[in-house]
C-alpha cells in the first residue's frame, strides 16, 4: 500500500516558497533553503514537485493574489475594484515580482505553462467574466463583446506597467483605464441604473461613475479623520 502524503509538509513549502521570494527574490531562491524554511528535505520536495517552477507556480495559485469577488451592481465600481486588486498583487514581491523571470522560464515548458494559465490566471479571469457578464445583462456593455478580449483591455495596463515599470500605477490609475476602455465598449450607463445619469459619457464630460467617486471621497475622508 502506498504511504499516504503528508499534507503538513505541503502546506509548509508551498508557504516556504512565498516567504522566501518575499525575502530573496525569484532569481535568489533555491531547493536548500525552501527545504530549510519548511523544515523538510529536498528529496520530499522533489517527490512532490517535477522542479522548483513547478513549485513556484503552485506557490503562487494557492495564494490567490488579486483574486477578489465584487458585486456592487455598478459596473464602473466592480471593475476599478478588480484592478485595484490586481495593481495591489504586482506589487507584492511573491505576485508582481516573479512574473517577468517566471513567464521567461514558462516559454521552455508548454506543460507547465498551461498549467501557469489554468492555475493561476484563469480563477482572475473567471471572477472579472462574471462581472462583465451582469454589465451585459443590465445593458452597461454592448451585447456581443468579445469578453476576453475587454478583459485584456482592462488588464493589460496595470500588468504591463508593472512589469516595465515605464510610468507610474498611482491610486487612480485603475478607474482610468475603467474610463478609457468603459468609453468605447459601454452603453452610456455603467451604474446598473439603466440611464446615462451615471457616467457622464453622453454628455462629452470624462467617462466615470459618480456613485463609486462618492465612495472614493467618503473613504478618503474618513482616512484623513482617523
Amino acid at each position: 500500500m502506498a504511504r499516504r502524503r503528508d499534507e503538513r509538509i505541503d502546506h509548509a513549502v508551498l508557504a516556504a516558497v512565498t516567504e522566501l521570494v518575499r525575502e530573496v527574490g525569484y532569481p535568489g531562491l533555491t531547493m536548500e533553503a525552501i527545504a530549510q524554511r519548511a523544515g523538510t528535505t529536498k528529496p520530499a520536495i522533489r517527490r512532490r514537485w517535477a522542479s522548483q517552477k513547478h513549485l513556484v507556480v503552485e506557490a503562487m495559485a494557492r495564494d490567490r493574489a488579486g483574486v477578489v469577488e465584487i458585486d456592487t451592481g455598478c459596473t464602473h465600481c466592480d471593475i476599478v475594484g478588480h484592478l485595484e486588486a490586481l495593481r495591489d498583487a504586482m506589487d507584492d514581491p511573491a505576485f508582481g515580482h516573479v512574473l517577468c523571470a517566471l513567464v521567461a522560464d514558462l516559454a521552455d515548458d508548454p506543460e507547465l505553462r498551461e498549467r501557469f494559465l489554468t492555475e493561476f490566471w484563469q480563477p482572475r479571469r473567471e471572477a472579472c467574466v462574471v462581472i462583465l457578464r451582469k454589465a451585459q445583462e443590465r445593458g452597461d456593455l454592448r451585447p456581443g463583446l468579445d469578453v476576453d478580449l475587454v478583459l485584456d483591455l482592462f488588464a493589460a495596463p496595470i500588468v504591463f506597467r508593472a512589469l516595465f515599470g515605464h510610468s507610474g500605477l498611482g491610486p487612480e490609475f485603475p478607474e482610468e483605464v475603467v474610463c478609457a476602455v468603459l468609453s468605447g465598449t459601454g452603453t452610456g450607463t455603467g451604474t446598473g441604473t439603466g440611464t446615462r445619469q451615471g457616467t457622464g459619457t453622453g454628455t462629452g464630460g470624462r467617462p466615470g461613475c459618480e456613485r463609486h467617486r462618492a465612495l472614493r471621497g467618503h473613504s478618503a475622508s474618513s482616512q484623513s479623520t482617523a
